[in-house]
């Protein structure tokens, strides 16, 4: 159940914001921020959406946790599954607060960079799952790994786009006034998750079931694009 939070939760800030700076943000950053947030949000769940088969679904992720903590996995649970994703996001939305509920610093250039940014990073995952889950859909042979488009330059793709998003949502914060720079501590935690934890898992998880990953690792980034050594 938490993962529709993670993708929803955002989108609902943006009018509780808005309405507790009681509608005095300037109106065209308001839509820019929606838009952004939207095409995010909008992404995120439908991909959940697809995917989800049911109430007996759980993320392969947790199953492991529980083998790995046992009876304590109920702490584990709460405080990792749970507590912290939720800090994580809210400290990701401050740029919002900033920019929706204290700042009325008219829009500018650095908004519409924002704009760009975010709706570039939700391009990349959009493009990233999809190249994905077509090259699940061909049933390649057991073991094999997906290594075209988006994935010839990133490992993880769709994470890199996620983080861009971030700190795209960053820049609304800065737009709102400098003197907010330190809304960018969400943008660096949510970096910090995917990078040490989130896609660490993964990677562990693709060296013990695909013998022919640490090949591709020694070629292809982790999760910045970069062209592949040879």
């Amino acid at each position: 159940f938490y993962d529709p939070y993670w993708s929803l939760i955002p989108i609902f800030l943006i009018p509780a914001f808005w309405f507790w700076g009681e509608g005095t943000a300037d109106s065209l950053r308001l839509g820019l921020k929606s838009l952004a947030v939207g095409a995010w949000g909008a992404r995120l769940t439908f991909k959940w959406g697809r995917q989800w088969t049911g109430l007996h679904h759980e993320d392969w992720r947790y199953g492991h946790l529980q083998q790995q903590t046992g009876k304590f996995y109920w702490l584990v649970s709460f405080l990792g599954i749970h507590l912290f994703p939720t800090v994580v996001v809210y400290l990701g939305c401050l740029p919002m607060y900033a920019a929706l509920s204290v700042s009325s610093q008219s829009i500018n250039l650095l908004d519409y960079i924002a704009l760009i940014i975010s709706l570039l990073a939700v391009l990349i995952e959009a493009i990233a799952d999809e190249q994905l889950r077509s090259f699940v859909k061909s049933k390649p042979p057991k073991g094999s790994i997906m290594q075209q488009g988006l994935w010839a330059y990133s490992r993880h793709p769709n994470y890199f786009g996620e983080i861009l998003f971030w700190f795209g949502l960053y820049l609304f914060g800065l737009a709102a006034g400098f003197e907010f720079w330190w809304t960018g501590v969400g943008a660096l935690s949510i970096w910090a998750m995917f990078v040490f934890i989130t896609i660490d898992m993964m990677e562990k998880r693709q060296l013990q079931n695909k013998p022919h990953y640490a090949q591709y690792a020694q070629r292809v980034s982790r999760w910045l694009f970069w062209l592949p050594k040879k």
